[in-house]
């Protein structure tokens, strides 16, 4: 059955372009065509990106067709959108390992069987210069420059690359490849989103309408939610981790993340906001972090997330189930290269910045020293953090 219930669509949305727009295409009576894009800049989807998403999911059950694009081609360019500098393009190779990642991750929340996947190298790769100036002519260099992080960037001086006034270019020739009706995002890729419009009605196709969705501040409490900043969730993160990080959030951003990472409505939210305002945080939060959780994962699964925090936080205690790290043999370990193999720190700077901090402990004893080195011993435990445990083996 389809359907366009608009109080739906507008709900936790920022911009709608144009509401009336959308509503004439509804009159052709047909599936709108909604298309979501995404950069395979990282291996991981997260929080901020299942905003969207669920979005999405909403206009699937109403019996319109999505269209989830992987901008396989875009990644290798680097979308400057709210960048204070250039990012870095990517090697072919890094996208394509990150790109098979997404269809997986997508289909914890999309119908991965009614959704349309796409790869935006299957038509930017085949534009020919001829195209690609022709295309460039229908924008200015003043337009391209009234984005925000180019204005912010030119001010300040801060160099801006030829090929990055390529990327809404090239993203916007999306739009015109898959004939989007209606094109879904966060609000920094607006201006890329109406870029799009203009391309569209260039070659002569009806300009899709858009939808803007807010951002999802990460658990640091002041930037969006970004796997480069540390500050995310993922949707694949095990139970615990993905427990572990939702109740490190601020108390001010409970009531948020109960609206943007579950959904809740405007009336629900109201209600937590005014409880919040007489009762313990915490009960709000844990109650949170289980239904976050629970829905990318089960509820046993979040049921035990909620134990094993209650052992190791409340009771400070190791909790029941220790991954196993492998070492193969019985000499001395610098403590720094084991965090980085048993992937507790990303770099050897970052793990030498968690000792000298007191953030690792070995079988309950502090380590500050950033190089000091270990004697393995089968059944030793590595604490690095609040949350992150090791139970060292030798094989």
């Amino acid at each position: 059955m389809l359907i366009t219930d608009f109080r739906t669509i507008k709900n936790n949305a920022v911009d709608f372009i144009t509401e009336e727009e959308l509503v004439e295409k509804t009159k052709q009576n047909r599936p709108l065509r909604i298309k979501l894009g995404a950069d395979p800049t990282s291996p991981d989807l997260h929080l901020g990106h299942a905003v969207v998403l669920h979005k999405m999911r909403e206009f699937q059950e109403m019996g319109h067709h999505v269209i989830f694009v992987i901008g396989d081609f875009t990644a290798m360019i680097g979308d400057p959108s709210g960048r204070n500098k250039v990012r870095k393009p990517m090697t072919p190779e890094q996208v394509k390992i990150n790109s098979q990642t997404y269809v997986d991750q997508v289909s914890k929340i999309l119908d991965i069987t009614k959704a349309e996947i796409r790869y935006n190298s299957e038509w930017l790769s085949k534009i020919t210069m001829y195209d690609l100036i022709k295309m460039m002519s229908q924008f200015t260099l003043s337009q391209i420059l009234e984005r925000d992080d180019f204005t912010k960037r030119y001010s300040t001086q801060i160099p801006i690359f030829m090929h990055e006034f390529l990327y809404p270019i090239m993203q916007g020739y999306d739009s015109v490849a898959v004939e989007a009706d209606l094109e879904m995002g966060g609000t920094d890729q607006k201006f890329n989103f109406l870029l799009a419009r203009e391309l569209q009605i260039y070659f002569h196709q009806s300009p899709q309408a858009i939808l803007t969705m807010p951002l999802l501040v990460g658990t640091d409490g002041t930037a969006k939610m970004s796997k480069s900043l540390g500050n995310y969730i993922g949707i694949t993160d095990d139970p615990v981790n993905m427990f572990g990080k939702a109740m490190s959030i601020p108390d001010s951003l409970i009531s948020t993340y109960f609206k943007l990472a579950l959904n809740f409505n405007e009336l629900q939210v109201k209600e937590i906001n005014k409880a919040l305002e007489t009762e313990n945080p915490m009960v709000y939060k844990m109650k949170l972090a289980k239904m976050i959780t629970e829905k990318y994962h089960s509820q046993d699964e979040a049921n035990k997330a909620y134990e094993n925090f209650i052992s190791v936080h409340r009771n400070h205690e190791a909790p029941k189930e220790i991954p196993i790290h492998i070492v193969q043999d019985t000499k001395n370990y610098k403590l720094v290269d084991i965090l980085i193999d048993a992937k507790l720190s990303l770099s050897k700077g970052e793990a030498k910045r968690l000792i000298q901090q007191g953030g690792v402990e070995v079988n309950s004893v502090k380590i500050t020293d950033p190089f000091a080195e270990i004697l393995p011993e089968n059944g030793m435990v590595i604490k690095s953090g609040k949350r992150h445990f090791i139970q060292i083996k030798i094989q």
